[in-house]
Order: structure tokens, then sequence, then C-alpha cells
């Protein structure tokens, strides 16, 4: 398949794909939604289909096909009685079943409703049958308790059809019925179908189809909805955590310039005062004016995090960022000898922050690496996305690692294993990641590399309303 083929099937999942809770969530609520309202009405039903099976006179005496066809509906009706028992102890009593369990269970209890009340169409009237109104509930249970679009569809256009070859074989066994009686008695019981009896079938099984679609068509809309809803409060909420912290900041920064710039006035004067007397201590005031001017240069950094305030936090992708990273990090015009190796999950959640924070977050990973590396070896970038919805991104080289003692000291303000550096971009890193609530840790031993992860929560919202 090319390019534009794989780009239109992805654009169509995306467009068909109904955006999900986390699973542990999904799981939840389906669970809660089949234990307290399905399994009620299901154990209502399986009473009253009992009754009408095992105590009454429901069908009196049903011809041929229709004789055979109950006895074998009764038989399998004790094998639905067992199954729903066992998925309510299933549902009842364990506490949290796994998203994968929960929906093979339901797609399965789906699939034999849809056979049970398919077979009792076919023994009270075919497409004529009262039955067929609870097509429709199954079609909204299935809508609800199997979220996901291929599945849902299928298993509601499987339920469908055996409507269809219910009142199909109502049909066959009707004919059946009539080859032993004579026209006159046909007509004397109304047993001669009507010229318009296709109307009503296909009519029905319009409805049942177009039901189908719309009951995903909602389920999609409301989801969609909700999500943009959490989004919205995300995006509001981040927005205040970052006005929050550069309000501090600037408050903090001016408090201490203030009196640092007196301390500098005063050492000037101090200074100039001992030059036009006998004092010679021209050599600590100027040590005192180098510190004074270093702590400026200091605060003056640590300022810029009172541009918080001013950044816009935006919905990123988070590959499209570490690939900006590379790009910006390993030129193509500086001919790097760095083999990168690149291990994405696909499906990953976007990120809400400032770019600019995430972007300094990987450049800095990735230049440390360079460097590391000294422009030649193996960088391997890795992105994934956890069960609790936290994107972790690991940075590994191939250079000669950091030595033990420093391997939590480098993420320090001024320390740092480079002749030259600053010591101040891993500590930027790490401050920015937690931030937005997420943790920068680095792994290393000499001689094999270092190892740099990157986890940074999508939403943090939604771990204060659990």
């Amino acid at each position: 398949m090319n390019f534009a083929g794989r780009n239109f099937i992805q654009k169509l999942g995306r467009l068909l794909g109904t955006p999900g809770l986390e699973p542990a969530e999904q799981a939840d609520r389906i669970q809660a939604f089949e234990r307290d309202i399905i399994l009620p009405v299901k154990a209502l039903i399986i009473l009253l289909l009992v009754y009408y099976f095992f105590f009454s006179n429901w069908l009196d005496e049903p011809q041929h096909m229709r004789e055979v066809a109950l006895q074998m509906i009764r038989g399998a009706f004790l094998i639905y009685i067992v199954v729903n028992a066992f998925v309510a102890v299933l549902f009842v009593w364990a506490r949290h079943l796994a998203l994968h369990s929960i929906q093979w269970t339901v797609y399965t209890t789906g699939l034999l409703d849809g056979l049970l009340f398919a077979s009792l169409t076919f023994v009270t009237g075919g497409f004529d049958s009262f039955v067929f109104w609870v097509f429709p509930a199954l079609i909204l249970r299935n809508a609800i308790s199997v979220p996901h679009v291929i599945p849902q569809i299928v298993l509601n256009l499987a339920t469908v059809l055996f409507y269809v070859f219910a009142g199909i074989f109502d049909v066959a066994a009707t004919q059946d019925e009539l080859e032993y009686i004579s026209r006159a008695t046909r007509e004397d019981l109304g047993m001669i179908p009507p010229e318009n009896a296709a109307e009503p079938f296909v009519l029905r099984i319009s409805i049942l189809v177009l039901w189908t679609f719309c009951c995903y068509g909602v389920q999609a809309l409301l989801e969609k909805h909700r999500r943009a809803v959490e989004e919205a409060v995300e995006f509001a909420t981040r927005q205040e955590q970052l006005h929050t912290a550069g309000r501090l900041a600037a408050q903090i920064a001016h408090r201490i310039k203030n009196p640092l710039s007196i301390i500098n006035n005063s050492a000037f004067s101090l200074e100039r005062a001992i030059r036009l007397g006998k004092n010679s201590n021209t050599e600590q005031l100027q040590i005192i004016r180098e510190e004074v001017e270093k702590a400026d240069r200091i605060l003056t950094e640590l300022m810029g995090y009172a541009q918080l305030a001013e950044g816009r936090v935006e919905k990123l992708d988070v590959i499209e960022e570490i690939e900006r990273a590379v790009q910006e990090a390993f030129p193509k015009a500086a001919d790097y000898k760095v083999e990168i190796k690149r291990n994405y999950e696909r499906g990953l959640h976007h990120l809400m922050m400032q770019r600019s924070h995430l972007f300094e977050i990987l450049l800095n990973l990735l230049t440390n690496a360079r460097e590391a590396m000294q422009g030649q070896g193996t960088l391997q970038i890795s992105a994934r996305q956890d069960p609790d919805y936290s994107i972790i991104v690991e940075v590994k080289d191939s250079g000669p690692g950091i030595p033990p003692d420093k391997v939590e000291r480098i993420f320090e303000a001024y320390v740092s294993t480079k002749e030259k550096g600053t010591g101040l971009g891993l500590a930027i890193s790490r401050h920015n990641a937690e931030i937005y609530g997420g943790t920068l840790q680095a792994e290393s031993e000499l001689g094999q590399g270092a190892r740099f992860t990157l986890r940074l929560p999508v939403r943090s919202v939604m771990k204060f309303t659990k």
C-alpha cells in the first residue's frame, strides 16, 4: 500500500474513531453499566422466558420446523442462563477487571443476546413478531458497552443479520406448513400473505440499520464533546499553573535583586573611599563585586521563568517536537557521524504545555548526548505511552557515561561533567518537566553511555478528580 493510501486510512480511522476514557475508567464504566442496569433487566427477561418455555403453553402445537426449533431453543436457553450467571458473578464480585476481558465478555454476551431474540423472532411470527422491538434496545446496549467503532458496528450489524435470518427461516417454515393445508383453509385462517408483505420487512431492516449508525454517531459526538471539555479544563489549568509560577519567580527575583544592587553600590563606594584613603583591601572588595555580578547574572537567568506567564499552552504532538529538536541538535550541514535509531509508539496522546518548554528539554538532552559522544556514535530515541497516560521519552547515547557520584547531581545548578558547561541545561530541563508534574531522570554506567528518561503526564486534571 502506498503512502497516500495509508494516509487516507489513517485519516478515516481518526474520523471514525471515538476518543475514549483511560482504559481503567472505560473498564469501570462498562462494568458498572452491565452490573447495575443490564444484569437486572436480563434477570427479569430470563425469569419470564423460563415461565413461558417450561411452565405454560406459549406456542400451541407448533408444526414441523417450528416444533424442532422450539426444542432446540429450549436447550440453548439453558446454556444461555449458565453463561449469563457466570457473567453476573464476574461483574458483581470482581472489583477491577481488565478492559480487554470486559470487552470480550460483553461482545460474547451481545452475540448470544442477538441469537436468543432472533430465535424467539422465528417462533413468534418472523418479521411480524413483536420481538422486533427488542432489537433496537440490543443495538443501544451494544453501542454503550462496546465503544470502539469497528467491534460495535460489526456486533450490531450481526444482530441485524440474526433478525433477517430469523425472518427468512420463518418464511420458509410458513411455506412448509402451507403445503399441508388446503387453500380454502389458508384463506379462512388468514395464512395467505398480503401482496405488500415485503414493505414492513424492508422498513424494519432499514430502521435497525439506521439505528445502528445513529447510536454510534451520537456516541461519537458525546465522546468528542467530553474530550473537548476536558481539554479546555486542562488547558486552563496548565495556563494558570504557568501564570502562578511566573508571578512567583518574578517576585522572588525582584526581591533578591534589590538588596544585591545596594550591596553592589556600597562595594563600589567603599572601593572609591579606600582608593582615597589608607586602607588596602581593594582585592577583597573586587572579589565581592565579582560575586555580586555573578549572582546578578544568575538571577537574571532565573527571571526568565517570569516569562512563563506570557507563554501560551498548546496541544503538542510529541513525535513532531522530537524530530524538530533532532534537526536542531543534528543539522545536516554539520555532518555528525551519529546513527539515530528511533522507536516511536503509534497513537500517542498530545501534551498540553508550552512548545518552548518541551523543545528546550528535548534539545538539552540531544545536545548533551551529541557532546558526550563527541559527534559520533549511536543515539537511541524512543517515545511511548504508559497505562497511566504518561508520555515517556528516552534518549540513550553511546558515550563514556556519567560517573556514579554525579548521576543525580547533574540536575543541580552549576554541576556539569563538561569542561565548558554552565551546569544549567539539565537543571532547567528538570524544572520545566516538574512544572507540568513530570520527571526527568538519568541512568548511567561508565563506558556504557547514559540514558535520560523524561516522563510527562498527558493530563493533570484527571489525577485530582479520580
